[in-house]
């Protein structure tokens, strides 16, 4: 099973979600999972952002090697799961070939939920980012939940 995440610039919200999945994966013994990210208006090769870095580090993950990436068609054709932070990602991954494998990751779980996503954090304080951290994780720990029930 191959995830990838998608934010807008691939700096703050989508590479701590792919930190988190490939945490999580690993402690659900899931080796299945590969997990990766992108965003829609990337600057390649642009580091994470310091706050998520930060709030990363305080949570014992290391985004110091990320390194930005612009969502392609390849990248979407290559996930099996496409789990944008936003409705206008979830379009820009449609767009690209993502249909029947592309949703909002506040939707995915729940079949419900806040459809207008994650909120960037990009440019707030550290309490922001520590919120966008918290819900990520509580949304990827109910992707891995539903997946775990597909597979069951």
């Amino acid at each position: 099973m191959k995830i990838l995440f998608v934010c807008t610039g691939n700096t703050c919200r989508s590479p701590i979600a792919e930190a988190i999945a490939r945490r999580e994966a690993i402690e659900r013994g899931r080796e299945d999972v590969e997990v990766g990210s992108a965003g829609t208006s990337a600057w390649d090769g642009a580091p994470a952002s310091d706050g998520s870095l930060l709030v990363a580090l305080e949570r014992h993950l290391d985004l110091g090697g990320h390194s930005a990436r612009q969502l392609t068609p390849e990248l979407v054709e290559w996930a099996d799961l496409v789990l944008t932070m936003g409705p206008h990602h979830l379009e820009r991954v449609m767009a690209l070939g993502g249909e029947g494998k592309a949703h909002v990751v506040t939707t995915f779980a729940r079949g419900r939920g806040d459809p207008s996503g994650v909120a960037d954090p990009f440019g707030g304080d550290l309490d922001m980012y520590r919120a966008t951290f918290d819900e990520l994780q509580q949304e990827i720990r109910r992707v891995f939940d539903a997946l775990a029930a597909e597979h069951a």
